[in-house]
């Protein structure tokens, strides 16, 4: 088995990595939503996730690969999160004419987000040419150990039956039914409580499952 080393990472891989999280995104549900014309595309996401990528990089954390091959983000979720700097001017500027779009799909899982402390993995992608080696397990592993030893949980929304299936062999659970976007393929919430489990505040867990289990769709054209 291949030992995959993984670092943090820092401002200078920010290039590599918003091209790496936008050709990995291109072809999934969302990102076909967000920009239909796929030529668009190519350009807009790397832009955008850039601007994702910074912000991680100081509210919470950006793992990768030591080849950068494959990359984690997260958000610490223990408090509210401010907006990046300037945010609906790079906004505006990364995605033009659809940047309303991209704000539609931000408030609508926002709306749906857990409301107690957690680390919220917002993006999780391998290269192609090094998918199933290993790497995605082993960034998930990495972050988990520092859950696990801390007592917090994860929270993420996979956007694929791939995805969803490599959280569930981690430990993330189903909470709720799909999101589903306007003539598009759904997202499946999915929680992790730390191992051993830490205790949730009373009822808390139990009641936000129970509201998230009605189907959600987002309602916008």
């Amino acid at each position: 088995m291949t030992t995959v080393q993984i670092g943090r990472a820092g401002s200078s891989d920010t290039r590599v990595l918003a091209d790496l999280l936008g050709e990995a995104c291109h072809s999934l549900a969302p990102a076909r939503w967000l920009v239909l014309n796929p030529t668009q595309r190519a350009l807009i996401l790397p832009a955008y996730l850039r601007i994702h990528l910074e912000h991680a990089m100081t509210f919470g954390e950006v793992h990768l690969t030591a080849d950068r091959s494959a990359v984690a983000v997260w958000f610490h979720h223990d408090r509210p999160l401010p907006e990046p700097a300037s945010y609906p001017t790079r906004l505006a500027l990364a995605c033009g004419q659809w940047a309303d779009r991209f704000r539609a799909l931000e408030a609508f899982l926002t709306s749906r987000h857990p409301p107690w402390p957690h680390h919220y993995l917002a993006l999780l992608a391998v290269r192609p040419d090094r998918q199933g080696q290993g790497r995605a397990s082993a960034l998930l592993r990495h972050h988990h150990a520092h859950l696990d030893e801390h007592g917090i949980p994860a929270y993420l929304q996979a956007c694929s039956q791939r995805a969803r299936d490599l959280s569930q062999r981690h430990g993330y659970q189903l909470c709720g039914e799909p999101l589903t976007l306007p003539s598009s393929a759904p997202m499946w919430p999915m929680w992790r409580q730390p191992v051993p489990p830490a205790t949730p505040p009373p009822h808390a867990t139990e009641s936000w499952l129970s509201q998230a289990g009605a189907s959600a769709t987002m309602q916008i054209r």
